[in-house]
């Protein structure tokens, strides 16, 4: 489902930012198709995660363009990004430890009914329809979030996302901290999220878990994009050389933080 769109959902085109005259991003560009997902690599403080915050809303840039659709956005903060149909999942997970799925899935959007109280009967109701979708084996709809393994919180809060029409999901290290056996359901729910069409930028530390997931990889050192690659034109080891020297191999398409040679 790789780019068979003819125009991407998301571009970011010479981003940059600053924060006390140090550039954080600088000249960054990325963009992101429908059913894709781009893993952003680089060590702590490569502007991939600052990159993204740009995007969700959470920092304002300084420079450069935003398009959604091919039409350019306007993203001042985090309510901007939702209406566009952008989320973001951070690796805390922002979810309420003490109420259930379908409470957590509504959380400052609750459903009333015609007397004004809550409606807990449709907000139940409409959390195992779209978890049903996301999650078929998930159950545990009574249980506060709390009792809930990683991945099952994991999938309580993409369901959230989706719930209001995401159509851009931002995953900040999604399976930091979970088992193999949760980091494989996680998988499982990208792919998911992937066959509707949605576009998923995955920030992670983990280059295994980017070549699991993800369908192209993009590089960030020092604030710039070292380059770009479809994942099966690359090896771990070139995307290595790419976070650690700035090397860009010939398999990827190279950005200005590429060492020159």
């Amino acid at each position: 489902m790789v780019q068979t769109a003819s125009k991407p959902l998301v571009e970011l085109e010479d981003i940059s930012i600053a924060f006390g005259g140090i550039r954080a991003v600088d000249g960054a560009s990325v963009d992101l198709y429908p059913g894709e997902v781009v893993g952003l690599l680089g060590h702590n403080g490569a502007g991939k995660s600052t990159l993204i915050k740009i995007l969700s809303g959470a920092y304002k840039r300084d420079s450069g363009d935003i398009r959604i659709d091919g039409q350019e956005a306007t993203i001042n903060n985090p309510r901007d990004a939702k209406a566009y149909g952008i989320e973001t999942i951070y690796q805390t997970l922002a979810v309420a430890d003490n109420v259930d799925a379908a409470a957590n899935l509504f959380l400052g959007r609750e459903l009333v009914t015609a007397i004004g109280t809550l409606d807990d009967v449709a907000m139940e109701a409409k959390a195992r329809e779209v978890m049903g979708r996301l999650n078929p084996n998930f159950r545990r709809f009574k249980e506060p979030v709390k009792a809930l393994s990683g991945g099952q919180r994991q999938s309580v809060a993409i369901a959230r996302a989706i719930l209001f029409n995401a159509r851009i999901l931002i995953m900040d290290e999604p399976t930091a901290a979970l088992g193999p056996q949760e980091t494989a359901q996680v998988g499982e729910l990208i792919m998911q999220l992937k066959a509707d069409g949605i576009g998923i930028f995955l920030i992670s530390h983990d280059i295994h878990d980017v070549f699991d997931l993800a369908d192209r990889v993009c590089v960030m050192k020092n604030g710039q994009v070292v380059g770009t690659a479809k994942t099966t034109d690359v090896t771990k080891d070139e995307v290595l050389g790419m976070i650690i020297m700035g090397k860009c191999p010939p398999g990827a398409i190279p950005g200005p933080g590429a060492m020159k040679s």
